[in-house]
């Protein structure tokens, strides 16, 4: 006699009930996802490793097993999981195949993106593939345009080296630049216009931001505009650029913020004008920075600021900033104004006027308005004389940084900065790259005191000094170190810049260098050294794009 004895299969808690029977069913997906997720799990530890050359071909038979089975993987899952990559690890990811091509461009994995950019033929290629997926959705994006090489001596962009006018003479060296920058010029409009079609037709666009610095200014001009009229002879180019940028800003719908620095002949005097009055009524930062338009116009005038009535932020040609504007924004329809960074260059000074600029009464009204406004100033090659002008004793100045290729920084000038600004000044930059032969200037001659120890003990909130090209003699330097201690987070000298006095030298028991990086350190209560290499700094190396860096993230920490 055989019997039959049925053994139960174990089942889940509380199946026998319907509610049970649901709660098993979503039990057995979330085992399923789970498994899905640990294929794809090792699917990415593979991609991430490369396998050795003894095993490869069984690295890639397992991975396109691995393959396989993640493509059954729901889209929004895959999306998910990508998510959490950065966004360098999702552009190699979107190589593997075109599945995961088109969830890694899903538009909520690119709500910002930020790109630097040389201005080099192979950039285009990268750029175009970047526009084309992401331009038509992304909400932020910021646009970084620089030649690889600014012209020194007898290089030019795209060369690091020098043209020999031994052999060549002047004529063959003054060809080969033109021939460059020709070409720079040919290849900056088109990555220009890569980028701006392809943001023609976004409705969701909320921060805009270009910067383009790649003109070499000279006292006659700007180079960069002589080659343009050869690069485009009729204007052609200049005019669609011109025009797809006012239809971006008559297509916006979310437009926030607006940021054009240094872009070569992109923005004119009538761009704004294509702005609705609902996008200027909303706008919270308005950044136009451009010192090439010719004569007394401007890219902003005061009766079109008044549309801006939520503005929060403000980036100018400093003679651009007239009074009346200063009026404008102290009106009761405004909200205050928090952040003001005005560029001053001698370009601009020399074809516009300085009499227009607010009087220390609109900076007061200013203040009164908003009593969180803090001004950033950027002087290039600003005379003595005009900034005694600028630098009203009313102005909430926060940072200032000075760069000068002809003309240097009176220590007057630094004095009466430490003097008028000692409740609000954190940052201040002093750069020299005039050539003299017979060193650099000292800013300490003729006086009881340094400027620069006097800035340190007056400036109690001053948190970045940073100084090259202006003699800084060792002992000031220890004393700046322990005026500000730890307070001072950030304390950027050129090796070229210190020097040390002739009974420091003399003492052959004590290394003056050795002493002074002690001292120094002691003083800051963290590790110090002189700046050895100036490339390695991009404050001294490249002074527009730090200072535009800075004008955004000093406007974003609002």
């Amino acid at each position: 006699m055989l019997l039959f004895l049925s053994v139960p299969q174990p089942r889940p808690p509380g199946a026998r009930t319907r509610a049970g029977a649901a709660r098993v069913a979503r039990w057995r997906r979330q085992r399923l996802r789970l498994q899905q997720l640990r294929r794809l799990r090792g699917l990415l530890r593979g991609l991430r490793g490369r396998p050795r050359t003894g095993s490869l071909r069984r690295g890639r038979m397992a991975l396109c097993g691995q393959a396989a089975g993640a493509a059954s993987l729901p889209s929004e899952l895959i999306v998910h999981i990508f998510s959490f990559l950065s966004a360098s690890d999702r552009l190699r990811a979107s190589a593997s195949c075109s599945h995961w091509r088109e969830c890694l461009f899903y538009p909520a994995l690119w709500p910002q993106l930020r790109i630097c950019l040389r201005v080099s033929p192979s950039e285009q290629p990268r750029l175009e593939f970047l526009m084309r997926k992401c331009g038509w959705f992304v909400r932020e994006l910021r646009v970084e345009f620089a030649a690889e090489n600014y012209l020194s001596g007898g290089g030019g962009p795209g060369d690091g080296g020098r043209v020999d006018t031994r052999t060549g003479g002047e004529e063959v060296e003054a060809l080969q630049l033109s021939t460059r920058w020709l070409e720079v010029l040919r290849t900056y409009l088109e990555l220009v216009l890569c980028v701006l079609v392809s943001i023609r037709n976004n409705r969701n666009l909320q921060k805009f931001s270009l910067f383009g610095d790649i003109s070499v200014l000279q006292q006659q001009g700007s180079l960069s505009n002589t080659y343009l009229s050869k690069v485009d002879p009729d204007g052609k180019k200049i005019k669609q650029i011109q025009q797809l940028f006012e239809e971006i800003l008559s297509n916006s719908r979310q437009l926030k913020w607006l940021s054009c620095g240094f872009m070569l002949e992109i923005v004119t005097p009538t761009s704004l004008s294509s702005l609705s009055n609902s996008i200027a009524n909303t706008m919270e930062h308005l950044s136009l920075l451009d010192n090439n338009i010719p004569g007394n116009s401007t890219l902003i005038t005061a009766v079109e600021l008044e549309q801006f009535v939520n503005l929060r932020s403000l980036a100018l040609d400093f003679c651009d900033f007239t009074a009346e504007m200063a009026r404008v924004l102290t009106d009761n329809n405004h909200v205050p104004l928090q952040r003001l960074s005005l560029l001053v260059h001698n370009v601009s000074v020399m074809h516009k006027s300085l009499d227009n600029m607010p009087n220390d009464e609109h900076w007061k009204a200013l203040s009164r308005k908003s009593t969180n406004l803090r001004v950033y100033i950027m002087a290039f090659d600003i005379k003595s004389e005009d900034m005694l002008k600028i630098l009203k004793p009313s102005i909430p100045l926060e940072r200032i940084h000075f760069d000068s290729y002809i003309t240097c920084v009176s220590g007057a000038i630094v004095d009466l900065i430490s003097r008028q600004y000692d409740k609000f000044l954190t940052h201040f930059i002093l750069m020299n790259d005039v050539i003299d032969t017979s060193g650099f200037p000292d800013l300490s001659d003729n006086r009881n005191e340094d400027p620069l120890v006097l800035l340190a003990w007056r400036c109690t909130k001053l948190s970045l000094l940073a100084i090259h090209g202006y003699t800084v003699w060792a002992h000031n330097l220890i004393a700046i170190a322990r005026l500000r201690g730890s307070d001072l987070k950030v304390l950027e000298v050129t090796e070229e810049s210190i020097d040390f006095d002739q009974g420091e030298l003399a003492d052959q028991d004590v290394d003056p260098v050795h002493n002074l990086i002690e001292q120094v350190s002691l003083g800051l209560g963290q590790p110090w050294h002189a700046i050895m290499d100036i490339e390695s700094l991009s404050v001294f190396t490249e002074p527009n794009r730090h200072f535009y860096r800075e004008m955004q993230s000093f406007s974003e920490d609002i």
